[in-house]
């Protein structure tokens, strides 16, 4: 939009990270934006109720993090300032797949490790400090409000009154009531993509110690098809881990710290149980639940109200231990500014084509990493059997080949596209390296050795 043309105002529904990141962007394109939220926003790094996942670990993807630091210059270092972890994590990571980790390597980059309150608070106090951004906590919407014949948006309605807005985005998360307001309207809901994944999982703090997994800032053990449990365990600020374990359909962990640690003990590595054995607990534990990841398919609607947007979880809700929700939700932001540079006319269904583009891939990843579970369901195609097939292959010769690592690496952190695993050369080194270093079934794997090794 040029200046002449900037409207009066839009309205984010919702101060989770991706109402923070729409309005940021609105921040440039409307006179006033007013973010509504139903809790009492924190004025410190705090946990609070609106978002449960807080207190559960959280990872900032590669490509999240350079999101962000478009959209908020020099975050990275503030959020250094202020105890997050920073280090390059290709190369001090233990990432155990196939029964071995993958090779260490350097990628030229560093991410950060942080706390989800400690990333919110601080784009939080990015946004409040925009002049034309305005918040107001505390106050729950009841309602949208419509043009006569029902094709625009006008406004909301809250406990507070009536608030006319050029434009409305919903920031609200998987449980956005977008699509039941568009079948009140009249409109086609979106197609939903679930894959159902019955996942229970628990987490709790410790205290980190410099010498734990010597150095390295994190470890992580997927779950497989036969030991349907996983763990993850990140360096956090405060000298700590932030401990995640899980289960797909069945049990996880209960947050007493006893069970906790048994768990650890019967992952298939044994990182994270040697650094948690003794390590001094933080708080209590909380356990959730996570039936399915869910994917709105808004880009394929042939008809959607002016006036109105939908952003971030309430556009696709990625299952939680794959850490790419606030990383594409980063994303959506830059696309929404390309968007927006064009007007409102058309903007809902131009953004939803860039959002869809942006999820495909971690969609792709998380889904085929889950329908690896026999139990999981979705669409089993015959490409997600052969992707998963070749990973497999992947990272097999990834336990002792860095370039192999390095590109699985960069796919995962969303700063390549998933066809470079597939690129010729690649090909190459997967198939040699299985065929020179066959796997070894019977070999010790890193669950039996010291963690020093």
């Amino acid at each position: 939009m040029s200046n002449d043309s900037i409207s009066e105002r839009a309205i984010v529904i919702g101060a989770s990270m991706s109402g923070l990141l729409a309005a940021r962007v609105l921040s440039n394109h409307f006179r006033q934006v007013v973010v509504f939220e139903r809790d009492r926003l924190p004025e410190t790094s705090a946990q609070r109720k609106g978002v449960p996942q807080g207190r559960h670990t959280h990872g900032l993807l590669a490509s999240g993090g350079r999101a962000l630091e478009a959209l908020f210059p020099n975050l990275s270092k503030e959020l250094v300032e202020l105890g997050a972890v920073c280090g390059d994590l290709a190369n001090k990571s233990r990432r155990f797949f196939e029964g071995a980790p993958l090779a260490r390597c350097k990628s030229g980059g560093n991410g950060i490790l942080m706390s989800r309150p400690l990333l919110e608070d601080c784009v939080r106090r990015r946004v409040k400090g925009i002049a034309n951004v305005q918040f107001r906590d505390g106050t729950s919407v009841l309602s949208l409000t419509t043009s006569s014949d029902r094709a625009r948006i006008t406004g909301l309605t809250t406990d507070d009154g009536e608030f006319p807005a050029a434009l409305i985005v919903d920031a609200t998360g998987r449980g956005s009531r977008t699509p039941q307001f568009l079948a009140e309207l009249g409109y086609a809901a979106p197609v939903e993509e679930r894959i159902e994944i019955g996942l229970s999982y628990t987490t709790r703090l410790f205290r980190r110690r410099a010498e734990q997994l010597n150095g390295d800032l994190m470890a992580l053990i997927p779950a497989t098809p036969s030991k349907k449990r996983g763990g993850v365990l990140l360096a956090q600020e405060k000298d700590s881990w932030t401990v995640t374990l899980w289960s797909y359909f069945g049990d996880g962990p209960t947050t007493d710290l006893a069970s906790f640690r048994a768990y650890a003990r019967t992952l298939s590595a044994g990182y994270i149980y040697e650094a948690i054995q003794d390590a001094e607990p933080i708080g209590e534990g909380l356990a959730s639940r996570f039936p399915a990841s869910v994917r709105r398919r808004y880009e394929r609607l042939k008809g959607f109200p002016a006036g109105l947007v939908v952003f971030g979880d309430a556009i696709s809700s990625f299952n939680p231990l794959h850490g790419q929700g606030m990383s594409v939700a980063a994303q959506q932001a830059l696309a929404f500014e390309k968007a927006l540079r064009l007007g409102c006319d058309g903007l809902a269904r131009r953004f939803f084509r860039a959002a869809a583009q942006i999820i495909d891939t971690p969609w792709k990843i998380t889904a085929g990493a889950d329908l690896r579970i026999p139990e999981t369901q979705g669409p089993r195609t015959t490409a997600v059997r052969l992707m998963n097939w070749y990973m497999s292959k992947l990272h097999r010769a990834g336990h002792h080949d860095a370039a192999i690592a390095l590109a699985f690496h960069n796919v995962v952190n969303l700063i390549a596209p998933a066809p470079r695993l597939l690129a010729p050369g690649m090909v190459f080194r997967v198939v040699k390296g299985n065929l020179f270093r066959p796997y070894d079934e019977n070999r010790p794997c890193a669950a039996h050795l010291s963690i020093s090794e």
